[in-house]
Order: C-alpha cells, then structure tokens, then sequence
C-alpha cells in the first residue's frame, strides 16, 4: 500500500474519474491541494480572476461535451461563498461540477478563524451534496462519492470543504485498487412506453418538448429518430435548443413568454397533446398553467421522480433518463410502424411549418444607431452551421434566442434558471477549454458584460480565443422593459458622459478601452453596414493573437423585445416580415 497526503489521493482520485482541468484560485487554505497538483500532474489549472468566474468557468466545462465535469477551486472563506451563485447555477439547471474550498484546521474550525465559515450549511440548497471532511481516510471516499452523486440521478454540483490538517495527513491508499461507484439512472419499463406510444397515436396534434435532460442523457440522436419516426414536431426548451436542428423540417419552433417564436407559440396553442421529455415545465416556458394546459393532454419524463407534478400534474409521468426512455419509446414505435399503427402525422407537421413560413419576426432594419434585430440578421450571416453561442441573460439574450439559429447538440450554451450576470464571459473560457477547436461565440448586453470583465484577462492570459458580441444600449434594458408596468424608468440608466471617450456620445463606459487594458482586442461599429467587415476583422485578430475579441455595437437606447406574460398574449412591438428581405436569414423564407 502507498502511503500519500489526503489531498494527494485525492488528485489521483480525480484523475481517475476523468478530471485532466480545473479552474481556481489558490489561497492559504487549500494550498495543499496546489502543491499536490503540481507534484502529481495530469490536470491542467486555469488561474481564474474571481471565485465565482472559476465556478462559471467549471460550469462552460461541463456543459460543453457529454461526460465533462467542471472543477472549481478555491481557499477557505470568502472562496466558497464566492462559489455560491455558480452552485445555484448548476443546480437549477442539473449541470454537475466539483467544487473543492480550503478550510481551517478542525482544532479551530469552531473558533471564528480566520476565514473559517461553515460553507456546507450555507451552500446546502444549492448542491445535491456537501460535506466537509472530518477524517484524513475518508477523503478519497469522498471525493468517490461525490462523483457518484454528480453522475447518478438528476445530475448536479457538489462542494467538498477540506480543513488544512486533513489535507496534509498521511494516508494509506492504492489508487490501482480504486474504481469510480456505478452510475445509477431510471429506466422506462415496457408498459410505460407503450401507453406513452398509445397516448402519442390518439392525438391528433402532437408536440415533443425536448428539454435540457436530452444533453444530460447524450440522447439528441435519439429524440430525433424518434420524431422522425412518429412524424411527431418537436418544441425545444431553451436548454434543450440544438437538439433538433433549427432547419429540420420537424423543428417547429421554442414557447414561451420571452425567449420563443411567433410560429412556436402558435403551433402549442394549436396542438392536443404535449409530450414533455427532459424537462420541467419552466415558467418562461410555460406562462400560467391555466393556458399552457388547457385543451390538451400531457406525458412527462423526467428523471427526477419528484419533477412530475411539481408544476402541473401529467395525464401519464415517468420517472427516467432521458435516453433510457427514449430507447423504450423507440422499441414500441418501431414496432408500431412495422406494423403500420402510427398515424400519418403528414398534415400536422405542413401545418406547422406553415406557420414557420409565415410568422417570422422582421429583423432588416437600416436605423443607426442599430436596432438589435439586424445584429443577429448579421450575425446568422456572418456565422455558420458550426458556431456554438453562449449567452445568459437580458434582452441580448431573449432576441437573440428569437433571431438567431442552432445546428447542432450543445452548441447553444445558456445559463437557464438561475440567469445571473457576468455569467457569460467565464462560462464562453470554460467552452473553448474544454473544446479548443470550437467555434464559439458569445452573446451580452453592456450590463451582463461589465459584471465580470476582468475574466477576459483569463482569456489572453491562456490563449482562450472567442468572438465576443457586446450590444451596448446602456441600460438595463430587460428591466427597462419590466418597469414598463408600474409607468417608471428608474435607476436602470447606465449612460453618461465619459471624459476620456467623448466619441461614445454618452454611451458611458468604453469597453474597447478596457478590454484592451485586460490584454484582448475590440472592435466598436456604430453602422450596421459595417457589421460584417467587423466580424470578419474579428475572426482575423482571433485567428493572429489567439485571445478573445470583442465587437461592439452601439444600438439604439430603447427598444422592446417581443415578450409578454401569456404565450397567447405576447406583445409584438414590430411587425412580421411579409417578405424575405425583411427577414433575410430567417430558417423559413417567405418568397
């Protein structure tokens, strides 16, 4: 048997559950675990520059490629509340990351030490474990257990909190003897999915729901087979867009009461029965019950028993994983089919699609400053098939879900529930290292942006490259919007005068001048004629100085994104296209 340090078994545990990165920033407390890094090798650290950047960094990670697991790290204290807000982030959105903080020795734990908090009790409903480690033995149990509990079930984050002197004892451990837990995940019996098939063929109007416990399963492949199957459309989420692709003739658009489509909220009020997969009826989603529901029936499967009928109670639930479903589902259907049982779903999906012909958003608008519905025409135009966006929250967020197009699984890598600012820049870092060869682009607002600048320096620092698409309105625009409702614009002006950038014409900060001093490139366009040179300059410096870059567009101060508080009720604040070129990089053309 080997006799290690705690913390150096549990770097080659680590190791052996597939971890090769982490994100971090070292400190007093966990300098133990760096040193054993450094001494074992075989996972590569990211020198974050805030906490909360390196758990968002963590989360990018694993929501990047089936099987990842982002790892944060920090020191005692302020390190773990710091995590905090990445925590609730994936925990709302079942994303699995490790989080490991430093703590003060046991003998001091519980004498107000410096930087001793008891992190486990306040990051407990937040994470689907925490524990802090009393005994130097059980730290490589841990650490087993806690990828168990990432992998098995509804996935989610978990935090490990490491006194110093646990860290720095000596242990006996073999890593050769070690093997990660099996994976627990539900299964769909064969009478679930036959009365889900038999549910699915006596409707008239079906929809599938395809949500984010698609990805989670790695089942893209299959849901498609199995509308393509059926002849079944399908509606995805916002977590689980890119699981059909936008151009698929049975993607028939997203609902909801922000990030959605004309043509997807349209063909859901038309339809008589929905069938949920993956996903748990969000209330961006969804609007009230009352309307989402009514006059049709409902299946849900989700792999969280507890999911069905938190929001609304189903006609028929399942508790499963996504792909374990859908390989039970797949089994009836093709038997059904070989039988020639399933209906002929030929008119319904005509009918969507017409609705996808004719009810697109007008995005050509030749105002200066921009209307931000030309800056996605522009960016649909600029960008291809492969380009994997990342954004988190805000009216940038919302029109670019209703503008913009995605191809393929996890190419659209959002932040769902939680949403909070600053979100977007360390968690696009996280994409590109996870995936250097990605082409990655991400999406803000001024606000969203200003939050967590500083993790740009990240970027150059580590040759994390990526196109940066900043629309500047300055304002909080989305809660501009909101404050519609009580008749005010209060304290959400981000405008003023700057007296060394008099060329923003009171556009407040100059973010090329920042993003300039954190070591990336930046480029400002105030016409959007000029968008598609600035994109390609910006593929160019991207390509040479291997750091992000970021473009710029200053928009028009106040515009209203199509959003409302029913998906029967949106307010459209202009017009539909009536003709391709008023939508000229819209999936559906007009003429």
């Amino acid at each position: 048997m080997a006799r290690m340090r705690a913390i150096e078994a549990a770097v080659l545990v680590m190791r052996r559950e597939g971890v090769d990165t982490a994100f971090g920033v070292p400190g007093a407390a966990i300098n133990p675990l760096y040193a054993a890094l450094k001494k074992l090798g075989g996972i590569d650290h990211v020198l974050a520059r805030h906490v909360e950047g390196a758990s968002h960094m963590a989360e990018g990670y694993t929501r990047t490629n089936a099987g990842n697991i982002g790892v944060c790290i920090g020191t005692s204290g302020p390190a773990g509340t710091d995590m905090v807000t990445g925590l609730y982030s994936a925990s709302a959105d079942s994303i699995p990351i490790l989080c490991i903080t430093g703590q003060a020795p046991r003998a001091r734990m519980h004498k107000e030490d410096f930087q001793a908090v008891d992190i486990t009790s306040i990051v407990g409903p937040v994470t689907k474990w925490a524990t802090t480690v009393m005994e130097p033995g059980q730290v490589p149990r841990a650490f087993q257990r806690a990828f168990h509990e990432m992998r098995s079930g509804r996935p989610g984050p978990v935090l490990i909190d490491l006194p110093f002197d646990v860290q720095m004892a000596e242990i006996e451990f073999d890593i050769d003897a070690y093997e990660p837990l099996p994976v627990a995940k539900p299964a769909t019996s064969r009478i679930q999915a036959e009365k889900a098939i038999a549910m699915l063929n006596d409707a008239e109007r079906p929809l599938l729901v395809a949500g984010g416990g698609i990805f989670n399963a790695d089942a893209q492949d299959k849901l498609v087979e199995f509308a393509e199957l059926t002849g079944v459309p399908v509606v995805p989420t916002l977590m689980g867009w890119g699981a059909i692709p936008d151009d698929h003739k049975l993607m028939v658009g997203m609902v909801g009461l922000q990030t959605s489509h004309r043509y997807g909220n349209a063909t859901l009020l038309a339809s008589d029965l929905v069938f949920g997969i993956g996903n748990r009826w969000a209330n961006r989603h969804t609007g009230s019950v009352d309307i989402y529901t009514e006059g049709r029936k409902f299946i849900h499967v989700d792999i969280e028993p507890t999911q069905i009928g938190r929001v609304f109670n189903p006609d028929l639930g399942i508790a499963s994983d996504a792909g374990n479903a859908l390989d039970a589902f797949l089994e009836v259907a093709r038997e059904w089919k070989a039988a020639g049982k399933l209906k002929d779903r030929s008119a319904w999906v005509e009918a969507c699609r017409e609705r996808k012909r004719t009810l697109q958003r007008k995005t050509h608008f030749d105002n200066v400053p921009a209307k931000p519905q030309r800056v996605y025409e522009e960016m649909n135009e600029a960008f291809g098939k492969d380009t994997c966006y990342v954004s988190t929250i805000g009216l940038s967020q919302i029109a670019g879900a209703q503008f913009l197009h995605v191809y393929k699984p996890r190419h659209w890598i959002n932040c769902g529930q939680a949403g909070p600012l600053g979100w977007t820049i360390p968690a696009a870092l996280g994409v590109v290292k996870a995936d250097p060869q990605r082409q990655v682009v991400a999406l803000s607002g001024d606000y969203d942006f200003q939050f967590m600048i500083e993790e740009l320096a990240v970027g150059a620092q580590f040759n994390l490259p990526y196109i940066h698409v900043l629309v500047n309105n300055s304002y909080l625009g989305l809660i501009r919007q909101a404050q519609r409702g009580f008749d005010i614009d209060y304290c959400v002006q981000l405008a003023f005068e700057n007296i060394n950038a008099p060329e923003l014409n009171g556009y407040g900060v100059d973010h090329v001048a920042v993003v300039e001093g954190l070591g990336c490139k930046a480029i400002r366009v105030f016409d959007p004629n000029e968008l598609q040179n600035a994109f390609a300059e910006a593929k160019r410096l991207m390509a040479e100085h291997r750091v992000p870059v970021v473009v710029e567009i200053i928009l028009e101060r106040v515009t209203n994104i199509s959003m409302g508080t029913e998906i029967n009720a949106i307010n459209e604040f202009e017009e539909l296209a009536e003709r391709g070129v008023d939508a000229p990089t819209a999936i559906s053309l007009l003429d």
